[in-house]
């Protein structure tokens, strides 16, 4: 187990530099806007754009510009400088990562609470009225985006617009440390609006993995031995979650990508608003370094969800 993490891991520190490398590609080799020509003004001189490239560091070759930054990246766990503020990247993220961990993983434990807890029973009294009603709602929650369902709570709950003015509103997101009760209540919309779409998915998911593994071989024969109902239940919940945690990984990106959308609609100042500000200016630093950790916490996923099949599934081996 020890050796096949280490592998796992370097072959992770070989995928961020790769995902680094593309990222470098995409934004500085492809036909892109130039940042020293929006920072230039109006009436942008091509000398004024010149002086402004070279302050950026944009004059250099692009192999030159592309050494320097894995260097800094690789060697010092530096991200580099905002072209827009000069203010560390690395800096910048720190600012807005506890907003988009508060964010992600509250979203996260709401779909898989949800999603499995409504996939199980509507497996369990399949047919029945609340099988028919929550898997109609899923299908439609799936079919619902992100920032559309973001947009209708705030119009049903917000405070000051909402027909029901019950929850705070877009832009009033503290810190847990600063009003923990506001923190939460903050959230509370953000966290259903990120987790709808997943916990249907999670919720249909498991209702069939449910249904066909409650009619395996093995059930039924732990049920004619007089097994109790609860843990013939707790065995199949089990052996269902197997396709189920292959697609952890996949969400956080899913999580990551949604989160640039929340954050926008409730102004939430996360590391997803900071991408999305990032892109419309142009500035590369900021977008690469927020593409870097969006890869890292990805293959973290990856490497945890490898483990997790170890204890869900005795027949897995590493080597």
């Amino acid at each position: 187990m020890g050796r096949y993490i280490i592998r796992r891991i370097l072959w992770g520190i070989l995928l961020l530099v790769i995902v680094c490398a593309l990222t470098f590609v995409f934004f500085r080799v492809f036909p892109t806007a130039n940042p020293a020509l929006l920072r230039a003004g109006r009436d942008p001189q091509p000398k004024h754009v010149k002086e402004i490239e070279e302050v950026l560091g944009l004059g250099k070759p692009l192999y030159v510009q592309f050494w320097d930054y894995m260097k800094e990246v690789l060697l010092h766990g530096k991200l580099g400088y905002s072209y827009y503020n000069q203010e560390s990247v690395n800096q910048l993220i720190k600012e807005r990562l506890p907003a988009t961990i508060s964010l992600a993983a509250g979203a996260a434990v709401l779909w898989l609470v949800a999603g499995l807890g409504v996939g199980i029973i509507s497996a369990l009294r399949r047919h029945s009225f609340m099988d028919r009603a929550s898997m109609g709602t899923a299908l439609v929650l799936i079919s619902a985006p992100e920032f559309w369902l973001g947009l209708v709570l705030l119009l049903l709950f917000s405070e000051g617009i909402g027909k029901f003015p019950i929850l705070p509103g877009a832009g009033t997101y503290v810190g847990i440390t600063v009003d923990p009760w506001k923190w939460f209540t903050s959230l509370i919309m953000p966290w259903i609006a990120l987790a709808a779409g997943g916990a249907a998915v999670y919720a249909r998911l498991m209702r069939g993995s449910m249904l066909e593994t409650m009619n395996e071989d093995y059930i039924r024969t732990a049920r004619a031995k007089g097994l109790p109902e609860r843990q013939v239940v707790k065995h199949g919940v089990r052996s269902s979650l197997n396709p189920i945690v292959s697609l952890l990984p996949l969400e956080v990106g899913v999580l990551l990508g949604g989160a640039v959308l929340i954050e926008t609609v409730f102004n939430i100042p996360g590391v997803g608003r900071l991408a999305y500000q990032s892109i419309s200016d142009s500035d590369f630093a900021v977008i690469e370094g927020t593409v870097l950790l969006a890869a890292f916490f990805i293959i973290i996923a990856n490497i945890v969800v490898d483990i997790l099949y170890a204890y869900l599934d005795p027949r897995v081996r590493f080597s």
